[in-house]
């Protein structure tokens, strides 16, 4: 049986970052960026009930704070959820995949954080919680976002047409990735 999240020993560190859990009192820090038009250019502007992702946290999934130097640079979400399975069959299938999401302060892109972080989320899951596949989506025009993908060995499973309602009000193009267990671990051997 899978570990569960809360089971682990945090802070989890990495060569130059920390990932801790979120905290109620982060949201103000996450919304400061969160906020920013780089970010709402692919997220949307945060809803209304911002603060009650703190708050309920199992509503939204898991989420990791990134810092460098004990500040906030960005975020990554771990949604552990149930994968299909036939009915007799419902019991192997819970629990055993998760969801990535991830965002970072425009100022601190393009320097490796981003791809350092998910790969930490990557073997939080399959190392820590014992997931058997780990998948993420992004717009197909959001090239960095799929470009970090591709880098921490996920593969494309899907191109979706025009399937999601970008910020702008335009419906767009996706792309959908992922990556399994033993997948990952021959490419860390």
């Amino acid at each position: 049986m899978p570990r569960q999240l809360d089971d682990l020993a945090w802070p989890i560190s990495t060569a130059r970052l920390t990932l801790r859990r979120a905290r109620p009192d982060d949201a103000d820090e996450v919304l400061s960026y969160r906020s920013l038009p780089n970010v709402v250019e692919w997220m949307g502007e945060p809803p209304e009930e911002f603060h009650a992702r703190f708050a309920a946290p199992e509503r939204f999934g898991a989420l990791l704070l990134i810092e460098r130097d004990g500040a906030v640079i960005g975020e990554v979400m771990i949604k552990v959820e149930d994968a299909w399975a036939p009915p007799r069959l419902t019991s192997h299938g819970q629990g055993v995949q998760a969801e990535l999401g991830w965002s970072l302060r425009p100022e601190e892109t393009g320097k490796g954080y981003a791809t350092e972080a998910v790969e930490a989320a990557l073997r939080i899951c399959f190392e820590d919680l014992g997931l058997r596949r780990v998948f993420a989506s992004c717009f197909a025009a959001n090239t960095p976002s799929y470009r970090l993908m591709e880098r921490v060995g996920m593969r494309r499973e899907a191109h979706t047409v025009r399937d999601g309602l970008h910020p702008s009000g335009e419906w767009m193009d996706g792309f959908d990735y992922a990556l399994l267990a033993d997948e990952w671990r021959r490419r860390r051997h």
